[in-house]
């Protein structure tokens, strides 16, 4: 890894660490949930978690760009930071510990370096391109199970699902799969990074949602596809996971 790249990991890790003590601050205390103009809940918590981030990200990279959920985009060269500064806020709201903080670089128009952190289990996920993928330190690697028939698939929102129209592609999914999982947000994604799911659906996601799955799930071996054939984080859907289970859930969730 070169020393550039070293400095994006450590940054990202050392803030990632600083928003999560932000975000605990709030954590379970029955903060006020309000609904945006898209109809995503946004908390206090959301706003200031990502205000320390975008302040960090200005100090340190002044001339990178900053795509946030909660604030307005800031233009820059070649390079821009995208963030969640809680992704899972409803989770995070009830004082369900199924949330965490997402950031992300991108670089040219590919992601480059990502994290994700949930501050109660102290998981802390990292991954710069070429240098793998690590949870807590320890590399990951995505399950190596080939058959659909073995496989444990995640996947979020159902209602996403049946407003995408694909309640049905879902079914044959759950009939040719072992087991399936809804647990949403960062989690299933995790799992597939750390080899205990063989692949994750998602549908109707927003940039900051995914930039760092990418990133995370090619550096620990496995791939990322949107639901348009290519690996773009600005579809909205995806399929993580390995090459042989990811191939052969787009050929039910993509056939006729």
């Amino acid at each position: 890894m070169s020393s550039k790249s070293d400095r994006e990991k450590s940054f990202i890790e050392s803030l990632l660490l600083k928003a999560g003590l932000c975000a605990l601050r709030y954590f379970d205390s029955g903060l006020e949930v309000t609904r945006k103009g898209d109809g995503s809940p946004v908390t206090e918590a959301d706003k200031e978690v990502e205000s320390l981030i975008r302040a960090a990200i200005a100090e340190e990279f002044p001339d990178d760009g900053i795509l946030g959920e909660e604030g307005e985009d800031v233009e820059g060269g070649s390079r821009r930071w995208i963030i969640d500064p809680i992704d899972g806020t409803m989770n995070f709201s009830r004082g369900i510990p199924l949330f965490s903080i997402l950031l992300a670089l991108e670089e040219e128009g590919e992601i480059v370096a990502g994290g994700i952190y949930n501050p109660v289990w102290k998981d802390l996920f990292l991954a710069v391109s070429g240098a793998g993928a690590f949870k807590n330190g320890e590399r990951l690697h995505v399950s190596a199970k080939t058959r659909l028939e073995d496989a444990l698939v995640a996947f979020g929102g159902p209602d996403r699902m049946v407003e995408k129209g694909l309640w049905s592609k879902l079914g044959e999914v759950i009939g040719c799969t072992y087991r399936q999982r809804g647990y949403g947000d960062y989690l299933g994604f995790a799992y597939v990074f750390e080899g205990r799911a063989e692949a994750n659906i998602e549908v109707d996601l927003k940039p900051w949602d995914l930039a760092p799955m990418k990133v995370l799930v090619e550096e620990a071996g496995g791939v990322y596809r949107d639901f348009a054939g290519g690996s773009s984080i600005y579809q909205g859907s995806c399929i993580v996971g390995n090459g042989e289970i990811v191939a052969g859930l787009e050929e039910i969730l993509h056939g006729a």
